[in-house]
């Protein structure tokens, strides 16, 4: 597979940088959107998170609203909507309000985790029983609303989801284990590999959608990509200081303490357990950091691997300008403008 062949695409979480508010961590996503569509870059996805100060993504429906307005070229989306926390019938609704917005340029990626702890996810939902069986329904549900249908003999035969637009979102489904894969192979939609979240299992769990992949009205053919942690910079020591910090914060997460935003000079010195060393170990097939040349023959690797065009890269820096840096050194060396 050759480099120019591999889109660039973005996963955007509104990290909360330390020093930095929460509006200020919305408005970087703007701008980061911004400045990704005039780079070149193919989507560009938010994410659903809860009870959580570090991110401050919760709503990717309305975000997603503002952000095609201020973008031109690029796909706006969800990466994802968490479906436990909502009803088939107002994620329809809200996407296909998105589609009269921006026609033909929405995708509804959606997950099948509430994107938060149980207790959260009871109070979002209070009817969420956490079965796979509810998911399975609301996709199919979902199908039906966005073609104005519904079974014989069902309440959904009378209800249709409004607006009524003449298009349709593109419909993908995120899987950090494959499960969603095969639901992904189904139904006929996209499937996103969270790399970032799994290191493992990935090429498998894409080569399984792709030999049970149905053909859908909307999506007759296979799409595929896979997410990954990714820094870029011409500066060697801010690599290896990225490197630590995401040490760090996966360590963090991982103790069950929640993730509080941090800088470098914060966890320097931080000393780690050798169980702790371990799964830094682990975690570092999450992430892809290097000088721009480094880079390039990384993800062009990872591309191959995956047997995939597409790589949706999420980055989370100490300062703002150190991601807009990395997000452009990527694109040039993926000529993505051409």
């Amino acid at each position: 597979m050759s480099t120019n062949k591999i889109r660039l695409s973005v996963l955007d979480q509104s990290p909360v940088r330390k020093g930095v508010t929460a509006e200020q961590a919305v408005q970087e996503t703007v701008e980061l959107a911004k400045y990704t569509d005039q780079l070149g870059y193919t989507r560009f996805w938010v994410s659903e998170h809860h009870n959580t100060g570090s991110l401050a993504g919760s709503t990717p429906e309305v975000l997603l609203a503002y952000l095609a307005s201020q973008t031109t070229k690029i796909r706006i989306g969800s990466g994802g909507i968490m479906m436990p926390n909502h009803s088939a019938l107002k994620v329809a609704e809200n996407f296909r309000m998105l589609e009269a917005l921006a026609p033909g340029r929405i995708d509804l990626g959606m997950g099948r985790a509430p994107g938060t702890d149980r207790i959260t996810a009871s109070m979002l939902n209070p009817s969420n029983q956490f079965r796979e069986q509810d998911f399975i329904e609301q996709l199919y549900e979902l199908n039906n609303y966005f073609h104005d249908r519904g079974d014989p003999g069902t309440p959904q035969l009378k209800i249709r989801a409004i607006p009524q637009v003449q298009t349709t979102p593109d419909l993908w489904l995120l899987s950090s284990s494959g499960q969603s894969g095969l639901f992904a192979a189904h139904f006929g939609m996209g499937l996103s590999f969270a790399h970032f979240i799994n290191p493992f299992g990935g090429p498998e769990a894409i080569a399984l959608y792709r030999e049970k992949f149905k053909p859908s009205e909307d999506m007759p053919v296979e799409h595929a990509n896979v997410a990954i942690f990714v820094f870029c910079s011409e500066d060697e020591e801010k690599i290896r200081q990225h490197q630590s910090l995401m040490d760090y914060r996966f360590n963090q997460f991982e103790k069950g303490g929640g993730l509080s935003p941090v800088n470098y000079e914060d966890i320097k010195n931080v000393e780690y357990s050798a169980a702790e060393q371990d799964r830094i170990k682990y975690n570092r097939y999450r992430v892809i950091t290097g000088t721009p040349g480094e880079i390039k023959l990384k993800l062009t690797w990872l591309a191959e691997d995956y047997k995939v065009d597409e790589i949706i890269a999420v980055t989370i820096t100490e300062t703002f300008e150190d991601r807009l840096t990395s997000y452009r050194l990527l694109a040039e060396q993926f000529d993505l403008r051409d």
